[in-house]
Order: structure tokens, then sequence, then C-alpha cells
């Protein structure tokens, strides 16, 4: 049997195991897929220790960045990311890529046809928001980051004033704000600033529909989850892992 995984704390929200399994099922192949909760990122070499038929991991909140330096080798991609969501483990090897990227590009695409992509706004600045940068890069959107420090982005949430939110039509929520299963949380914006102009994009994928969501129904044009994204990384991910 083959064994894969998801590392990261907390695993509450994720439907990895769910997905994978499934398709394991369906395709009738030996492979197991669960989920590892650890508490610190170097915990991933007791899970490997443990486990010695596993075969490859992805990685969520908070180890995207962490984990790189416990690396063997990293995709080019995921090099200039400066995230990794995906390791490959061969022959003891670990190396690292980040499938992220075309997940988020094909969320992307479909959100913007026809509409306004003169200016992204980026709320946070993890691992997962590093991938919306490098997709934003090579899709040539400038963008403008949002942090709780001053010292991490371009703005705070206290200084999003309505003109800065008119300034960036895109808006894109990489934080675990409203993430299950503490549903009722959201960013912290002027809401009513937005317009039928905006587009709001979540990464969040559970719930389907994020009280960030439901706010953007109300004053904004367009609103979408992140389950395109995480079904367009997973695909890579399998590709990855039988490569």
């Amino acid at each position: 049997m083959k064994r894969y995984g998801l590392i990261g704390h907390p695993l509450k929200h994720s439907q990895s195991r769910f997905y994978f399994n499934e398709r394991f099922e369906y395709e009738g192949l030996d492979c197991l897929y669960q989920h590892f909760d650890i508490k610190t990122v170097e915990e991933v070499f007791d899970v490997i220790a443990h486990y010695p038929d596993l075969c490859g991991f992805n990685v969520t909140i908070p180890y995207k960045e962490s984990i790189i330096p416990l690396l063997d080798e990293i995709d080019p991609v995921a090099k200039e990311v400066g995230a990794v969501n995906v390791v490959k483990i061969t022959d003891g090897i670990l190396k690292g890529y980040n499938t992220d990227v075309v997940g988020f590009e094909a969320l992307l695409e479909r959100a913007i046809k026809g509409r306004d992509t003169s200016r992204a706004l980026i709320l946070g600045t993890g691992g997962a928001a590093k991938a919306v940068q490098y997709v934003l890069r090579q899709k040539g959107i400038p963008y403008s980051t949002v942090s709780r420090s001053s010292e991490r982005g371009d703005y705070t949430y206290d200084t999003l004033t309505d003109e800065v939110l008119r300034q960036h039509p895109i808006i894109i929520n990489t934080t675990p704000l409203g993430m299950f299963p503490q549903t009722d949380n959201f960013p912290d914006l002027h809401y009513q600033g937005l317009t039928r102009q905006h587009t709001l994009i979540d990464l969040i994928y559970n719930p389907k529909e994020t009280s960030f969501m439901l706010l953007g129904h109300t004053w904004c044009g367009k609103v979408y989850n992140g389950m395109q994204m995480f079904e367009e990384q997973a695909k890579k991910t399998w590709e990855i892992f039988q490569s």
C-alpha cells in the first residue's frame, strides 16, 4: 500500500482526506490518504519515521513556508513563490512543490472574465498569499497586500479606506478567517465601500459560502469560493505523486 497525507494545524476544515480516498476507491488503487495534525513543523519527521510507506504529503496552514528549510530539494516554481504545499518522498529525499499556483490560476481566470482587473488587494501575507502574488505577477495584474502588521503588508486593516477599496476592484482573501469551524469570522473591511465593479475571491472552500462572501453578495458584483482552486491543485498534486 502507498500512503499519502496532509500536515498542518488545525485540520478540521480540510476535505483532502475525503477527496483522495474517494478517488483511490473509485480507481481501485491500493492507497490511503490521512491527516497528520502536528503542533510544530519539525514533527513531520516523526510522521515519516512512523509511516515508512509514506510517499508524499500536502502542506497547509501554518507550515507552507516553514517546511522549506526541512526539504532536500525544491521545484523552481515553489522556490520562486516561497511556499510549498506538496512534498514528494523518493528514496528518503523530500522534494517540495507548489500546486496552489495551478489551482489559483484556474480560479482567477474564471473569476475575472469580463471584469475590471486594474489592481488586486490581497488579504493576508502567508503561504497561500505568496502563491496568489506569483499568479498575479504572471498575469500582469498589480496588487497590494494587507496584513495585521504594518511591517508585512502595504496596508493594515485599519488603513483600508473606501478610496483604497475602490482602487482595488479584485479583493482576494487568503487568510483563514471564516474557515470551518469558526465560520462567523471575516476580514475587517468596510464592506459598504464595495461596488458592483468589485470581484471578491475567498480561497476558503469550507464552508462553501463564507461570511466574507455573504457580505460581498450584499455590496459587490461577483463572489467566488476556493473550491475550484482546491480541486485543481489536488489534481496537480496527484500528478506529482504519480510521476
